[in-house]
């Protein structure tokens, strides 16, 4: 596929067929991913991979969480099973984790490169027939998350990608042009 169609026909995928992703199918793809612009080659990244036995782990720690914060007593067991069953019906759950630099410039520089990452890995998968999405929820930042997720004191957690086989690719959102957002400076004129 021509790098301009799979970047304008990628989606992000939230419905996935009860199909395993292969392990050694996603290795593959983040070695290809990681070949990102990384200013000082700090490289921080890592990836946890949950399947099966380590993603019912994540969902245990979700649920309790879900459970902790549910202040209708009457509602904790369904909340905390309603976000346990939606975790494992996700065939693989990739969480990206940072080193996070003291450096405040070079945080952000790994940040951006480790976002790179992401969307490599998105366009590889694409590529592949395998659809994905980015998700960011607060729970990343918990203690019981980043403790059942072995989340090391230092790193930050980008998200959690949701990695499957699309049961439903969702339609195109419009995007603004370029050409909309662009401000030429050229130093010819003061606007």
């Amino acid at each position: 596929m021509e790098l301009t169609q799979l970047i304008k026909e990628r989606r992000s995928v939230h419905r996935f067929e009860p199909k395993d992703v292969p392990v050694e199918l996603a290795m593959e793809l983040l070695d290809t991913a990681v070949w990102v612009p990384n200013y000082h080659m700090t490289q921080p990244w890592r990836f946890i991979i949950s399947t099966g036995e380590g993603k019912r782990r994540m969902a245990e720690a979700v649920r309790r969480m879900k459970e902790i914060r549910e202040p209708d007593a009457s509602k904790r067991e369904a909340t905390g099973q309603k976000f346990y069953d939606k975790i494992m019906s996700i065939p693989m759950i990739i969480t990206v984790v940072m080193e996070e630099s003291t450096n405040l410039i070079v945080r952000e520089e790994d940040y951006a490169s480790t976002s790179c990452v992401i969307h490599n890995f998105s366009l590889l998968a694409w590529e592949r027939g395998i659809g994905l999405v980015w998700e960011t929820y607060p729970w990343l930042l918990e203690a019981v998350f980043r403790e059942a997720m072995g989340i090391r004191p230092g790193e930050k957690v980008l998200g959690n990608l949701h990695v499957g086989y699309p049961a439903m690719i969702p339609n195109v959102q419009p995007r603004i042009p370029a050409a909309e957002r662009v401000t030429v400076f050229d130093g010819t004129s003061a606007e």
